[in-house]
Formats: C-alpha cells, sequence, structure tokens
C-alpha cells in the first residue's frame, strides 16, 4: 500500500507543486488539505483527526506548508490539530512545539539565550514605561533599537527608533513590545543571510542585499549563493536544532566586527528565492528527509522515474 502525506496549506502554488513533485520520487502519494478543514473527531470510540482527502484514517505523515491567519481560538484549533496528530503516531514536520517556539520571537529569542547561540540584545514587555526606559538608555549608548510584531514575517511592521522617537502605541504593538539593539550595516549597505537547515544540516544560503534596512525578498531584496559554512552554518544548524525543527530558515547578521548573530528562525519558510540563487533541489532535500527520519524504510520504494 503507498503512503499518503498531507500537504497542509491553504494555497499549493509553487511551493506545494515542489513539494509533491519531489515526494513522487519516492512513491509518496500527496494530499492537499487547508488546516482550517481539518477537524478533531471527538465522537468515535478512537478519538481521531480527520483530514480532507483521507477518510477515515491519518495520513502517514503530515507536512505543514502554511498556517492560515485566524482569530486567537481558531489559531489555537489549528495548532491542536497538529498536537493530536503527532500524540496518534503521526509525523508532523515541522510539528506544533517547533512552530509555537519559532513564531513567537520571545520565545526564540529565549531559546537561543538559553542554548549560548549569539543574537542581539533584546527586550519584551507590556509595559510601555519599560519599552520607553529601554528607548531612552539605549538612545544614550547611541543605539537604535527595532521593534517587531511579536507574530509577524516577512519584514511587515517594523520600526526602526532612535533618539527622540517615540515608541509606538500600545494598539501598534498589540500589547506587546518586542525591541531588538538595531544593527547599522552602513548606509545603502543592508544585508544579511538566510540560511536553510534541513534534518540537522544546512541545503543552501543566500546572501540578501536589501533596499533599505529591510532585507526580506518580500520586500524587494536581491539575493546572491553563498556557502554555508564555519559560524555562519554552525550557528544556523544550532538555532533550527534549539526551537526543534525539522527544517528551518534562519537568518542571520555579522557586525563590523565579524562577529555573527542570529535573529530570526522560521519554521515555515518560503524557499522560492532561495531555490533561484542554488542548484540544489530544496524541495527534493526536504522530501528525502521527511521519508528517511519519519517514513520507514520498508514501506519506501523509489519511483523508477525521478522527473526533475
Amino acid at each position: 500500500m503507498s503512503l499518503r502525506v498531507a500537504i497542509l496549506t491553504d494555497q499549493p502554488g509553487w511551493h506545494g507543486r515542489e513539494l509533491q513533485r519531489a515526494l513522487r520520487a519516492f512513491a509518496v502519494q500527496t494530499a492537499f488539505a487547508s488546516l482550517s478543514d481539518c477537524r478533531l473527531d471527538l465522537q468515535s470510540a478512537r478519538p481521531g483527526v480527520r483530514v480532507p482527502g483521507f477518510g477515515a484514517h491519518e495520513p502517514d505523515a503530515v507536512f505543514v506548508r502554511s498556517i492560515e491567519a485566524g482569530t486567537f481560538e481558531q489559531v489555537t484549533l489549528r495548532l491542536s490539530v497538529l498536537h493530536a496528530l503527532r500524540e496518534l503516531g503521526v509525523p508532523v514536520y515541522n510539528d506544533a512545539r517547533a512552530i509555537e517556539r519559532s513564531v513567537d520571537k520571545s520565545m526564540t529569542t529565549f531559546l537561543l539565550r538559553r542554548h549560548g547561540i549569539p543574537t542581539l540584545p533584546t527586550w519584551v514587555t507590556e509595559r510601555g514605561s519599560v519599552a520607553r526606559g529601554v528607548l531612552m538608555r539605549e538612545a544614550a549608548r547611541r543605539n537604535e533599537l527595532v521593534v517587531k510584531p511579536l507574530f509577524g514575517s516577512q519584514g511587515k511592521g517594523l520600526q526602526r527608533l532612535a533618539a527622540g522617537s517615540a515608541i509606538p502605541a500600545e494598539d501598534q504593538v498589540s500589547g506587546v513590545w518586542y525591541l531588538q539593539r538595531f544593527l547599522d550595516c552602513g548606509e545603502g549597505n543592508w544585508h544579511d543571510w538566510r540560511v536553510l537547515v534541513v534534518g540537522g544540516r544546512t541545503v543552501a544560503a543566500m546572501l540578501r542585499r536589501g533596499r533599505c534596512w529591510v532585507t526580506n525578498v518580500a520586500r524587494g531584496a536581491r539575493v546572491e549563493a553563498v556557502e554555508a559554512r564555519g559560524d555562519l552554518a554552525r550557528f544556523a544548524i544550532e538555532a533550527a536544532a534549539a526551537v526543534g525543527a525539522d527544517y528551518a530558515g534562519v537568518d542571520l547578521m555579522r557586525d563590523a566586527s565579524g562577529r555573527w548573530f542570529v535573529l530570526e528562525v522560521n519554521s515555515i519558510p518560503a524557499w522560492r528565492g532561495l531555490q533561484a540563487v542554488t542548484p540544489a533541489r530544496i524541495a527534493d532535500a526536504l522530501a528525502g528527509d521527511l521519508v528517511s527520519r519519519y517514513l520507514h524504510p520498508s514501506r519506501i520504494r523509489l519511483a523508477p522515474a525521478q522527473t526533475r
């Protein structure tokens, strides 16, 4: 019987098609499903999770490609579905715990520091008076700060704060100020690195050069391939392990003295920009890691034709 993997995404798109192609090379069947359409079956004799396209049985594994935005209750339920799948013995790639740890920037920073991984000085508070005090002390040392949404991606909602700046209003930050020291690369020389870690090893890396100090590809950054080696590779691998991610996109910067800092760990990273500058087939690496580590080898056979 063929193995079946659910790719959880509300919009399959390019990433979904790449994963489907790569898994097909291992004779693994796939079906797309939106996490919001999955449900906990609490009425059967054996409580389970019902995933569209899989009938009364759970998939052999689940690849989490996206979690749709929603209310606090909706997102909690969707994460509960992922937790329940893991409780039922279904491999979830990445699982809910890794996603929760990385989507919350404060927890990511806590885990990086706890594991001795270098990251920038950071403060997080629900008190505006504390946030203003941090800004005043840092400004006195001629440091700028960046305020980031606790939950956010693609560079949205970032603000730079310098001496004389006012901290954003409480409703602009959803009641939590996450403040991180700004690392200045020099005017017109804004850049950082993104490293993709899969199964505890680096698969590809790129240097991103931004049009402004926000260097996300979604904000128009230019990218070029680099080799992940030395501390760049080591810190990326350690950061992915710190949050418990099977695969992760790790963002790093380097100061004028050459010291590396891990900024963020993405547990549901896009990789189209990275794929454009690397010959490695990223979806192949993801599929291969999922199959080799989580699906029983005796049930796997390579498809006779591996279409590239």
